[in-house]
């Protein structure tokens, strides 16, 4: 599988983010988790899609920063969004020609990127001997993929979903993790527990090792629902249809609720409590069609970053419960963490979570 190809990339990644937790753990000084996740997500993608971390390339850190930009503008009120006939007031406002330059940068940076891979084309000696993401899609666009074919702009579509989807919801849904084992210390000591049994002393976690833990997939389930990383999906139906007495005409923009779906008591007993439990005799999963758990969406418009953010979220949480014990600043107690949420792209924390490492397993 394509993902497994980059698993020299994550145990690399891990490998740092492990150092840098022990330096904290000398000192006793409280760490940012949520600085770290960001910094370690878009690390795993840059190194992942573009051969090289954001800040070692030309254009890598240009492209973050861009769709910090796009994000912020995404999320901007604009009247037009609700009261259409006003929409000519965005182009007063500028927000329209913000867009568009922004847009426009985005889409040159892209060029770049890809004209780089090009011109490359995977030159010998190359530090990088693995493909990244960029160049397994150039293969299939210059037709190297029998049975495949993608043309130009898919192919930086699919670049710009993989970086604007994989960085901030992986960082975010990282941090919800953390955040509900230190207000539930009994569930993290269950998590550590069962981890490091399974792995008996081993220091690298494999994939063949996850397999077997199944109380981390319940604890990461039960996150996505609890807090999925977009609580809103938006999609423009094609045709006419008549749902639930509603009808639905072509073109009309219907929004799922997918933060509404999780906390369904129809399909959820106790739906505001997180009990992780709930998962471990159930076959309801993110990877298939349970439409009552939809992290990533479903169906023909399922996030394509799906397989790589699912796998990088169980190695970190893996590797940070098995090498550590975790607990919050002193005079904080896990009922009383802040779990205030922030609007944008993805549903975080507003503030960022602290904690410190107390004890290293290695």
């Amino acid at each position: 599988m394509r993902v497994k190809s980059f698993n020299s990339i994550r145990e690399d990644e891990m490998r740092l983010l492990v150092e840098k937790i022990k330096v904290y753990l000398m000192s006793s000084s409280p760490m940012n988790l949520t600085d770290m996740f960001k910094s370690l997500s878009n690390d795993l993608i840059s190194r992942a899609a573009l051969g090289k971390k954001h800040g070692e390339t030309e254009h890598g850190k240009k492209f973050l920063e861009l769709l910090d930009e796009d994000v912020g503008l995404f999320f901007n009120f604009t009247l037009g969004e609700f009261v259409p006939w006003l929409g000519w007031i965005n182009w007063l406002t500028g927000y329209n020609a913000a867009l568009d330059k922004c847009a426009g940068k985005t889409d040159e940076i892209m060029d770049s990127i890809i004209e780089d891979h090009l011109n490359r084309g995977g030159d010998e000696g190359d530090e990088n001997s693995e493909q990244c993401f960029v160049e397994m899609l150039l293969d299939i666009y210059k037709g190297n993929a029998p049975g495949v074919s993608i043309d130009l702009i898919s192919l930086k579509g699919v670049i710009l979903d993989v970086f604007a989807a994989g960085t901030e919801t992986s960082a975010t849904n990282l941090g919800w993790v953390m955040t509900e084992l230190m207000r539930h210390p009994e569930v993290m000591k269950k998590l550590q527990d069962d981890i490091r049994e399974i792995m008996q002393g081993k220091y690298n976690v494999t994939d063949d090792d996850l397999q077997k833990m199944h109380y981390l997939k319940a604890v990461i389930k039960e996150t996505f629902r609890y807090h999925p990383p977009a609580t809103m999906y938006f999609h423009s139906s094609r045709e006419y249809v008549n749902l639930m007495g509603y009808d639905i005409e072509p073109k009309t923009m219907v929004l799922i609720n997918a933060w509404a779906i999780g906390r369904d008591p129809t399909y959820w007993p106790e739906p505001e409590k997180f009990m992780p439990e709930r998962f471990l005799n159930s076959s309801v999963d993110f990877r298939v069609f349970d439409f009552q758990l939809l992290p990533f969406g479903a169906g023909r418009r399922i996030c394509p970053g799906l397989g790589f953010a699912a796998s990088a979220i169980e190695h970190t949480v893996a590797n940070l419960m098995q090498k550590f014990d975790w607990a919050l600043p002193i005079g904080l107690k896990g009922e009383e963490l802040d779990v205030m949420e922030k609007p944008g792209f993805t549903t975080g924390r507003k503030n960022p979570l602290i904690v410190v490492a107390t004890k290293c397993y290695f």
